[in-house]
């Protein structure tokens, strides 16, 4: 079987995202804002866990796995074109979230997943260098529960609760989109959401 290079996730998968952002009358603290960001993050996040099971099963080798979600990343990751300042916020929470997804799927397919720690304790040394300002460490700790997330260990999101806000708190955020893909790989139906 041969996958078309996009299939797992296009451009226009993601912009139908931003256009409903672009739509809508967004309220940070409504519970309708709040479902439509979460439903556009787990749709990533179930596209990523797509490419990484077909990458275990053999449907794609290392480099076209890598390549694929590269791939994703450069799509999900740009800078979305709105004028509204807070529809740019919230997706941008929204990508900051997904940047710990996309380096714990590409982690998982180089290396494996990490050394069998618990995730809250790799998330507690996140949290600990984050407070230190070393981010490359605490997104790297992040990253390393996310192949333990990748490789069915199971976590407790609230443990976010107990961080102060933060990128790693983002981070969690995605590591729970990714727990949830991992548990229910069906695409979120945009007209669910």
């Amino acid at each position: 079987m041969s996958n078309q290079p996009g299939e797992y996730y296009t451009p226009e998968r993601w912009q139908n995202w931003l256009d409903r952002i672009d739509e809508e009358d967004l309220e940070p603290e409504d519970d309708d804002t709040a479902q439509l960001l979460w439903n556009m993050q787990d749709d990533t996040a179930i596209a990523v866990v797509k490419v990484v099971s077909d990458f275990e099963e053999g449907v794609l080798d290392e480099e076209e796995a890598l390549s694929e979600i590269e791939d994703m990343r450069e799509v999900v990751l740009a800078e979305p074109e709105f004028d509204d300042e807070q529809a740019l916020m919230l997706v941008d929470s929204v990508q900051t979230s997904l940047v710990c997804v996309f380096y714990a799927a590409e982690e998982f397919v180089v290396g494996g997943t990490a050394e069998d720690a618990p995730i809250g304790e790799y998330v507690g040394a996140a949290a600990d260098a984050e407070a230190e300002e070393d981010l490359d460490t605490a997104l790297s700790y992040c990253v390393q529960a996310g192949t333990l997330v990748i490789d069915g260990a199971e976590f407790d999101p609230s443990m976010a609760e107990e961080i102060e806000p933060g990128l790693v708190v983002q981070w969690v955020n995605g590591l729970d989109s990714l727990q949830t893909a991992m548990k229910d790989p069906e695409v979120v139906e945009e007209e669910d959401a």
